[in-house]
């Protein structure tokens, strides 16, 4: 299965609410922090709510 590398590419300050909270749930917590996710369904509406804020790469 694939996995996605995740970096948060701008900040959460002045955000909804929500994209706070979904930032913290895929586990980033400052700018330039990367997490690596498998590629699933629940990972990829996650990163469609923050896409503004995050840089996806795929990995093998």
């Amino acid at each position: 299965m694939a996995k996605l590398k995740i970096t948060q590419i701008r900040s959460a300050i002045k955000r909804d609410e929500k994209q706070k909270r979904t930032i913290c749930a895929l586990g980033l917590h400052r700018l330039h922090h990367s997490v690596v996710h498998p590629d699933n369904p629940q990972i990829r509406g996650m990163i469609r709510k923050v896409s503004h804020l995050v840089q996806v790469e795929e990995i093998q």
